[in-house]
């Protein structure tokens, strides 16, 4: 006990600093080449942070464990939205750049409707869907760094000083931090779920809080180490460039490792629960967090609050309905 104990502290503090410094240097890059964060958030910090997702889909694939990788996907949608981006808005909702915003926002509910439509007409994930969904992400990153180059942000006093940083500083700073985030992020769910195993914590809520929560904590400590340094529209892109990842990202490669049929376990009247509950609310809580965004160019405090409810009750029906 005191062994796992241990190392999910250690967990905890990795992902503490390594989101420090994940931060930093997007942001150093981002000043550096006068790009928004949002845009930087949405691509570079997306990425690392869904580090964890990565891999826990693409074990579960090799494993032949479908069900994980396809609920993996989703979940981590549904709780970087309602929980994470949520806490971003409840606490300090900020102003949005709607040029930035736009591509990661079309391309995932694009990706997305694909998905479902996939799931809810056929059942099952084919190999060369997956091949589609990789191909999704290689055309959103080029069609990223076009628009990066076309709408540099101007100078400002902290491009000055990030150009007289070495770039080097600023690589290190994000390749070391999203390692340590990856890394943190595995000690704490394995550790946390070996604590709650001796406590004797049921199965069903270990999948619903250590395992579901934690793939997302690296966007939860990325998102706080933003908001503590006052880039919240860091924050916004990374969660929405996240979710998008999730999709094409972690879902291709899952898909093309080893396809798999959508899970069928629980059913409401009669019907594949997931397709009428967990694809539904994915689908409104991004567009909750989005359309206003896009629509009024900021967050508002209503947005975080409604979203946090969302994710309760959410939460409270995996836990009930058996």
């Amino acid at each position: 006990m005191l062994v796992p104990l241990l190392l999910f502290c250690l967990g905890f503090l990795l992902l503490i600093k390594g989101g420090d410094w994940f931060v930093d240097g997007a942001v150093g890059l981002a000043n550096r080449f006068h790009l928004p964060e949002l845009l930087i958030g949405a691509t570079v910090v997306s990425i690392g942070t869904t580090l964890p997702e990565v891999m826990v889909s693409t074990q579960a694939a090799l494993q032949g464990s479908g069900g994980i990788s396809y609920g993996n996907a989703i979940g981590s949608v549904i709780c970087n939205t309602s929980l994470i981006a949520a806490l971003t808005a409840a606490v300090r909702p900020g102003s949005v750049n709607r040029k930035s915003l736009t591509l990661p926002v079309s391309a995932f509910f694009l990706a997305s409707a694909l998905y479902a439509l996939i799931a809810c007409t056929e059942g099952v994930f084919h190999r060369w869907q997956g091949f589609v969904f990789l191909g999704m992400f290689v055309l959103y990153m080029t069609l990223t760094v076009i628009q990066m180059r076309k709408n540099p942000e101007l100078p400002n006093e902290d491009d000055q000083q990030a150009e007289n940083s070495a770039v080097w500083k600023d690589l290190l700073l994000l390749v070391v931090g999203a390692v340590m985030i990856a890394f943190g992020a595995r000690l704490l769910v394995d550790n946390g779920t070996l604590i709650a195993q001796a406590l004797g914590v049921p199965e069903s809520v270990i999948g619903l809080t250590m395992v579901a929560l934690g793939t997302s904590l690296p966007e939860l400590i990325t998102a706080i180490t933003s908001l503590i340094k006052g880039h919240s529209s860091l924050s916004l892109g990374n969660v929405i460039g996240a979710n998008l990842f999730n999709i094409i990202l972690v879902s291709g490669a899952a898909i093309s490792i080893r396809p798999f049929a959508i899970p069928a376990e629980r059913r409401i009247a009669g019907v594949n629960a997931s397709l009428v509950v967990d694809l539904p609310v994915m689908f409104t809580v991004m567009l909750i967090l989005c359309i206003p965004a896009l629509l009024k160019e900021k967050l508002a405090r209503w947005q975080g609050i409604l979203l946090l409810c969302i994710y309760v009750g959410f939460t409270a029906f995996q836990f009930l309905y058996r």
